[in-house]
């Protein structure tokens, strides 16, 4: 009940109380929104920008693992995708954005 008795008090003392708590009322959704930017939105935007960048340096004879777990080397590489060879004289066309990683030289090999 000690809620009503802070309300009945903010009636009473006049305009400047109504004037401190909307600030205080508006100040609850500016900070959040601060927070959400620099915690998700801000690092979701640089890990974006990495991928663009990764996925515009792929050049034939690099090594890439793709979202669904296929190592292979780069064949060929076209405006939106790319032609990956996963074995011996077996390729796969895949869409540039499905790269997920570019892996050192020789780890396909190796794996």
């Amino acid at each position: 009940m000690n809620f009503l008795i802070d309300s009945a008090y903010a009636q009473a003392s006049g305009a400047s109380t109504g004037a401190q708590s909307m600030v205080g009322s508006l100040m609850l959704p500016i900070v959040l929104l601060v927070v959400f930017y620099f915690l998700l939105i801000r690092p979701q935007n640089k890990r974006a920008k990495e991928q663009r960048e990764m996925i515009g340096r792929i050049a034939a004879g690099d090594e890439v693992a793709t979202t669904g777990g296929i190592l292979g080397k780069v064949i060929e590489v076209g405006e939106q995708f790319l032609t990956v060879e996963i074995a011996s004289g077996v390729n796969v066309k895949l869409q540039k954005f499905q790269v997920s990683q570019v892996l050192p030289k020789g780890t396909v090999k190796s794996a």
